[in-house]
């Protein structure tokens, strides 16, 4: 008995769900392709950031214990 109504109310989930992304307004792919940009750049920059945070840090490390 448990097992039929889990496989209702999984069968129930799935066609919510189904009904849920026929809402969903999806980007085009120009707009996909910006914001992928986007996010390419902005981890680019950050990770060039935190490689020069890292680099001084190293650096002042070194030359305080005179390495």
């Amino acid at each position: 008995m448990a097992e039929t109504t889990k496989k209702k109310d999984r069968g129930l989930w799935f066609r919510e769900m189904k009904s849920e992304l026929k809402k969903v307004i999806w980007p085009d792919k120009k707009t996909v392709m910006k914001n992928t940009g986007t996010v390419l750049l902005c981890s680019l920059v950050i990770g060039v950031c935190i490689w020069a945070f890292d680099f001084v840090a190293v650096s002042a490390v070194q030359m305080l214990i005179g390495g």
